[in-house]
């Protein structure tokens, strides 16, 4: 699955495991529709920032040493993107919503 989270600040589109834990970092039930409102994007956003942080970065594995391995993509780095969403949306206060991001075909 694929969440798409749209407002007049963008859009993004991310994986719906890692969109659903943001989600609940950002202290949201992690379903999927959902929306928030702009007066409470403020905190909304500190919380997913300090839980970013929190998170740490992960430990490399012995696997990591072969170069040809896909690199790994850290939680900071998947959460980037909502986090600018967030931000701009509270700037020019106006709401974020998400859904499931649907095939054009089949």
């Amino acid at each position: 699955m694929l969440v798409r989270f749209n407002s007049d600040a963008g859009m993004i589109t991310m994986f719906g495991d890692v969109a659903v834990t943001l989600l609940k970092m950002m202290g949201q039930s992690g379903a999927v529709p959902g929306a928030i409102r702009p007066e409470d994007i403020p905190p909304a956003l500190e919380r997913l920032k300090r839980a970013v942080a929190a998170h740490g970065e992960p430990s490399p594995t012995p696997d990591d040493k072969n170069q040809d391995a896909e690199p790994r993509v850290s939680l900071r780095q998947r959460a980037f993107p909502l986090i600018e969403l967030l931000a701009r949306a509270a700037k020019r206060e106006c709401h974020v919503i998400w859904e499931e991001e649907r095939p054009l075909l089949g």
